[in-house]
């Protein structure tokens, strides 16, 4: 063998050897426990679970090396009183997206490992430590605890495969459920999520939403819907008219002069906002239809009538005038416009007609059709 060769051959030979050794080995299925992600959303806000799940396999789980009580010297890595991993492989680890509660308790927005301290008689400590890249449980240490809750366990069906999932999902939490064998772990995971809503608001108005008059408006319109900072709603609104005054946005403008009892604001805007060049027949009528629930039956009828003379009896404006004369007793002129209003129904309306008829027979009977 020539010089040359020999050294190129040892020159492959060190390159080989300097591989990781993962390096050499082709992506395959983990067995016996797969990778897992769950994701929930919560408000605008995300709540991201990764771990891996194995199965019970006919095997004792609960106080054996599966998931062992207590916290315990695993015989491997810094840990002298480590928890269970709460999955199994690498550490599980659980991201919040925002700032959140758990079980109440204040945390961070971040990625923590997650484990959990295992008791006989049912309690857990569930564990969100600073340390999530460590593998399993084997360097935890308590000092990196960022919180720990405490729980109870529940009995439940069997479930083979360790399974993470969210239950009891509302507008402000989520309860995070860890089944495996015949044992459930709850704990709640809860968001401020008004205040989260309303400061990416803040953000995202900065930035090309806020040029257009919907981006202020929908913010406005968040505030109103669940009675939160309608102070703020208010200045939103004004922004949103700044840029585009429109029925729209003058209309939640008086609805949220209306809710911070500014009534005789509100109904100063709302006779700008009827007179506006750009309301709509179906945003009048549903005006109408909003002050007759608001017991506003007189006004109800002038804005139907208002609604019919602007727009030329189109659809549905006679519809309106029958529910405002019923709304005041006259039931004469209500089945009279009724009868205009089931002619004029587009004919792709598949839903209207039956309805127009059955309230026919109420006006025929002498019953209010509102």
């Amino acid at each position: 063998m020539t010089t040359k060769k020999i050294t190129l051959f040892a020159l492959t030979a060190l390159l080989l050897a300097s591989m990781p050794v993962l390096a050499q080995r082709i992506t395959s299925p983990r067995t016996p426990s797969p990778a897992a992600e769950v994701t929930q959303t919560i408000g605008i806000s995300t709540v991201t679970i990764n771990y891996s799940r194995p199965a019970v396999r006919e095997r004792e789980v609960w106080g054996t090396n599966l998931a062992h009580y207590g916290y315990k010297n695993l015989g491997f890595g810094s840990a002298t009183a480590a928890p269970w991993r709460a999955g199994a492989n690498e550490c599980t680890t659980i991201t919040f997206s925002d700032d959140a509660t758990v079980e109440g308790q204040n945390i961070p927005a971040g990625t923590y490992g997650l484990f959990m301290g295992l008791y006989e008689d049912g309690k857990v400590d569930v564990v969100f430590s600073k340390n999530s890249e460590s593998w399993g449980s084997y360097f935890y240490d308590e000092a990196e605890d960022q919180l720990r809750v405490s729980v109870t366990s529940t009995e439940s069906s069997h479930t083979e495969r360790l399974t993470y999932d969210f239950t009891d999902n509302d507008k402000n939490s989520a309860t995070v459920i860890l089944s495996w064998e015949k044992k459930q772990i709850p704990f709640k995971i809860s968001f401020d999520v008004d205040k989260i809503v309303l400061a990416n608001a803040n953000n995202e108005l900065r930035n090309f939403t806020g040029f257009f008059w919907q981006g202020p408006a929908s913010a406005a319109q968040y505030c109103l819907a669940n009675d939160v900072e309608l102070e703020k709603g208010l200045a939103w609104v004004d922004q949103s008219i700044g840029i585009q005054q429109n029925f729209s946005n003058l209309s939640l403008k008086a609805q949220i002069l209306s809710k911070l009892g500014k009534e005789d604001e509100s109904k100063a805007v709302m006779d700008v906002a009827i007179k506006e060049p750009t309301a709509q027949a179906f945003q009048l009528h549903a005006y109408g239809r909003q002050l007759i629930a608001g017991g506003d039956k007189d006004k109800a009828l002038e804005i139907f009538l208002y609604n019919h003379k602007t727009n030329d009896g189109v659809w549905p404006t006679n519809y309106g005038l029958a529910r405002g004369y019923s709304a005041t007793g006259d039931y004469k002129k209500a089945l009279k416009y009724l009868k205009i209003a089931l002619t004029n129904v587009p004919k792709n309306d598949a839903q209207n007609p039956p309805i127009i008829k059955a309230n026919i027979k109420k006006l025929e009977a002498g019953e209010d059709i509102n």
